[in-house]
């Protein structure tokens, strides 16, 4: 996340090392420059700062939102014990707290049988201001919320189970706004893969996957992928960054960590790395195949 308030970007994420992921707490790291990164602490911790899950936090997402002449607030959204929660602060650094005391999202849509409710990502449509929530494991639901940010006026399903091989899609969704378009983004196989992937489609719409008067479907290149050449294997679950007034953008990822992780085997998913690259666009507005680097 950039932040106005600052000046300064800030990344958040999953604390990893604990076979299947049952880590309780979460740190924020701060930087100028995307370069070099500070270590400013633990951001939230389930034990300590939630009431309805003490284990497995996953997959945060953040927003700034502003409420005034140079006020703020961060709304971070965030998955624990295979829910979804928000917690509140008035800095990128917290301290943040748990807006609810319980969970914001904790059933799957009706109908849906099978995946979880994990992998949150928030978004702010520029054209009509509203914030939307998009979350799933296995399916892709878009949750409105609320101008409290911490409520949901609606839910919908936008691939269901049935139609997850279809569109090569597994979880971590992230959406986007670039010249009047949708980026919807989403990671494919198995963050345990070796070919854990990111593919994406565009739409015209934020809570629609439709283009052209027709379903818009996926493009064919893969965005991220491993490069056994330099060993990068698992490439996936990401975020993307626009620098500020420019159209400069980055891919924020995780991989296995190298060079040993891979020599895990499964157990690989569970010692990641995070890796930022840039992302550039062809000319027709589809994204160009990211160039991983060490």
């Amino acid at each position: 996340m950039y932040s106005e308030k600052t000046g300064k970007y800030y990344l958040y994420p999953t604390t990893d090392g604990k076979q299947g992921w049952q880590n309780h707490d979460a740190r924020v790291y701060s930087s100028d420059d995307l370069v070099t990164w500070n270590d400013e602490g633990v951001v939230f911790d389930l034990e300590k700062d939630c009431k309805w899950a003490d284990k497995c936090l996953w997959a945060p997402c953040i927003i700034e939102k502003k409420t005034g002449k140079k006020r703020y607030k961060y709304y971070y959204y965030f998955t624990g014990a295979g829910k979804i929660g928000v917690a509140v602060a008035d800095s990128p650094t917290g301290p943040f707290k748990d807006a609810l005391g319980r969970p914001l999202l904790s059933e799957k849509p009706d109908g849906m049988k099978g995946g979880q409710v994990i992998d949150p990502d928030v978004f702010q449509d520029p054209k009509t201001g509203k914030y939307h929530l998009y979350w799933g494991n296995g399916f892709l639901a878009v949750s409105e919320l609320g101008k409290d940010m911490t409520s949901v006026v609606s839910t919908k399903v936008l691939i269901d189970r049935k139609d997850k091989g279809r569109y090569n899609y597994n979880e971590g969704t992230y959406v986007f706004e670039r010249n009047g378009l949708y980026y919807f983004m989403w990671s494919e196989n198995d963050t345990r893969s070796a070919n854990y992937r990111v593919r994406y489609l565009i739409s015209e719409s934020p809570t629609e996957l439709v283009r052209n008067g027709k379903p818009a479907m996926p493009e064919r290149a893969v965005v991220l992928k491993q490069d056994p050449s330099k060993a990068v294997f698992g490439t996936g679950h990401h975020s993307v960054l626009r620098k500020p007034g420019t159209d400069e953008w980055y891919i924020v990822y995780h991989r296995f960590a190298r060079p040993d992780a891979i020599k895990m085997g499964w157990d690989a998913g569970y010692n990641r790395e995070v890796c930022i690259d840039r992302m550039e666009f062809n000319a027709d507005g589809t994204i160009k195949a990211v160039e991983v680097t060490l």
